[in-house]
């Protein structure tokens, strides 16, 4: 019998937003996983009108609702399983009157079907879809500049696009965008005739958190979600180079490649692994979605039309 579960959030819905607040302002507890849903599926957990009610079908609803709707079914099994017995006698009515063969209800139950019918298979195929230890380690292998992050040190200039010009390159004040980059310009200058790059980040660096820890910066990849301006200058540095003065939207950057470092497979071979299997099932996707053989009948369905609104 289907549960049209969307019936029962709402009802579970309305019961939270009805329930008293705790006393004294208690915060709610921590919440805590169901021993229902450690269950196994075929267990018998209750009755309804003389008919099991397997662990497998309240499983099924209660990872359907939220956390807080969760808990205040589990704190009253009774109103859950009233629910799940009004939900069955009122399919079975529609079933009865044949609702389920009318249109539209007839093909919003085909597509439910299909769309949850697919949705499992893409999971089967994600948890189980075959790859070989040695499939990994000849990614990983093809693919080690994934792998590779570098550790920079940085100088940051910040400028203000609002600054005044006309102030000393030294000034703790804002500096105009033309100032930062002749202060950056400076700064790289003193480092190539072999000035001290920590000690230029204490004198100079805009970057708080980075100058706290004399310049060091997070760990960078390739794939990393920063500007690729700087990805590109980092890389193309060697281990101890310092590059050029490289502009942002709010300052320059002067980063300094202190070493290039990849993460050995066994640290990644997990991750790996479960990135191959989502490729797998992306591929078998995009294969599918090419072999459709899809004709348009009747193109002007697919267009929009005047919609008459009724006079006041």
């Amino acid at each position: 019998m289907k549960l049209f579960l969307a019936f029962l959030m709402v009802a579970l819905a309305a019961t939270a937003q009805s329930a008293p607040p705790a006393e004294g302002g208690t915060p709610p507890a921590a919440p805590q996983a169901p021993q229902l849903m450690f269950f196994p599926p075929d267990t018998v957990v209750a009755t309804l009108d003389g008919e099991k009610i397997y662990a497998s079908e309240l499983q099924a609803v209660l990872s359907t609702i939220s956390e807080q709707q969760r808990q205040m079914a589990l704190a009253d099994p009774k109103s859950l399983l009233e629910q799940i017995g009004l939900l069955r006698r009122l399919s079975a009515l529609a079933e009865k009157n044949g609702l389920d063969q009318k249109s539209p209800l007839k093909e919003q139950l085909a597509y439910n079907r299909m769309l949850t019918l697919a949705n499992a298979q893409l999971n089967q195929m994600a948890n189980y879809s075959e790859v070989t230890p040695e499939e990994a380690k000849r990614f990983y292998e093809q693919n080690l500049d994934v792998y590779t992050q570098a550790r920079v040190k940085l100088i940051y200039i910040p400028f203000s696009p609002n600054a005044p010009s006309g102030g000393a390159a030294g000034d703790k004040k804002a500096l105009s965008e033309s100032e930062a980059k002749a202060k950056a310009e400076k700064i790289y200058a003193e480092l190539q005739k072999g000035a001290d790059f920590v000690k230029m980040v204490r004198e100079h660096s805009g970057d708080p958190t980075s100058a706290s820890k004399d310049g060091d910066f997070m760990p960078i990849r390739k794939s990393d979600q920063l500007p690729q301006e700087i990805k590109d200058a980092v890389f193309a540095l060697k281990p101890g180079q310092i590059s050029k003065p490289v502009r942002q939207p709010n300052g320059y950057y002067i980063l300094r490649l202190e070493s290039l470092d990849v993460e050995p497979f066994e640290a990644v071979q997990g991750k790996l692994m479960i990135e191959l299997r989502q490729s797998h099932v992306n591929e078998f996707i995009e294969k599918t979605r090419s072999s459709l053989q899809i004709k348009i009948e009747r193109p002007e369905a697919f267009s929009s039309m005047p919609v008459s609104t009724p006079k006041p």
